[in-house]
C-alpha cells in the first residue's frame, strides 16, 4: 500500500537578511494510510513546516514531498487548493480563525460540502451528525462568537472532518485551550479519526497524547531523529 505522506530528502531554505533558514534539512519520513502519527520536537525543529508543506501551503526547496500520491508543490494554485480542499482536514490551536463570525455554527461545518456541489440532504446529514458527535446538536444556529473557546474548537473540528478527509493535519490545536477542554476536544479528534480511517498527523508537546497515537515521530534542526510505534492496545486507549 502506498504512503499517505511520502517526504524523500526534503529541504526548505528560507532566505533571510545576511543569513539564510534552513526548516528541514534532508528531512525523510513516511506515513502509512490510516495512521495517528505525533510530531514531537522543540521549537524552530521544523514541524509546522513539515504540515505546511504537507499541506500543499508552503514548497519545498529541495527533495520529494507526496501526499496520497500526489507532489502538492508540483500543482498550480488553484489545483492545490482544490486537492486540499476535497483530501485534507486542517487544524490549528487559533480556532476562531477558520470561524467566520457571520455564519451560524451549522453553516460554518457544512461550507465546504457547499463549495463540492453536496446536495442540500447531503450537507444536512453530515452537518446533523457532526453537530451530534461533538457534542453540539443543540448549538447548530448560534454564532460562533456566542459560544466558548473549547466549543469553538469543537466547531472547527467538525468543519475538518466534514468531508471525510483522508488526511487531517492538526498543529497543536489544543494549545490555547485549559487541559481538561483539551483533553475532550482530543478525545473527539481521536474518535473521529479512527472511527472515518483518517490519516493523522498532530503536533504536540502533550506526551499524553503522543501516547494515543500509532506512531511517535521526532524532529531535531529539521532531521528525523526518532521513530517509534506504540502498542496497539496503548494508542487505542
Amino acid at each position: 500500500m502506498s504512503a499517505a505522506v511520502r517526504f524523500q530528502d526534503v529541504y526548505r531554505i528560507y532566505d533571510a537578511p545576511g543569513r539564510a533558514s534552513v526548516a528541514l534539512q534532508g528531512l525523510t519520513l513516511e506515513v502509512a494510510p490510516g495512521e495517528l502519527v505525533v510530531v514531537l520536537g522543540p521549537s524552530g525543529a521544523g514541524k509546522s513546516t513539515l504540515l505546511r508543506i504537507a499541506a500543499g501551503l508552503d514548497r519545498p526547496t529541495a527533495g520529494v514531498a507526496e501526499v496520497l500520491g500526489v507532489e502538492p508543490a508540483r500543482l498550480r494554485a488553484r489545483t492545490a487548493a482544490a486537492f486540499r480542499a476535497r483530501e485534507l482536514g486542517v487544524l490549528d490551536q487559533h480556532y476562531a480563525r477558520s470561524l467566520s463570525p457571520d455564519l451560524t455554527c451549522r453553516a460554518t461545518i457544512g461550507l465546504r460540502l457547499d463549495l463540492q456541489g453536496a446536495t442540500r440532504y447531503e450537507r444536512e446529514l453530515r452537518v446533523d451528525e457532526l453537530l451530534e458527535r461533538v457534542g453540539l446538536a443543540d448549538r447548530g444556529g448560534d454564532l460562533p462568537g456566542s459560544l466558548s473557546g473549547g466549543e469553538q474548537q469543537r466547531v472547527a473540528v467538525a468543519r475538518a472532518f466534514v468531508t471525510r478527509p483522508q488526511l487531517l493535519l492538526a498543529d497543536e490545536p489544543t494549545g490555547n485551550l485549559d487541559g481538561t477542554t483539551g483533553k475532550q476536544v482530543m478525545d473527539l479528534l481521536f474518535e473521529l479519526a479512527r472511527a472515518d480511517g483518517t490519516t493523522l498527523i498532530l503536533i504536540t508537546h502533550d506526551m499524553a497524547l503522543a501516547g494515543r497515537c500509532d506512531r511517535i515521530l521526532r524532529i531535531a534542526d529539521g532531521l528525523l531523529v526518532g521513530d517509534e510505534r506504540l502498542p496497539a492496545a496503548l494508542a487505542a486507549q
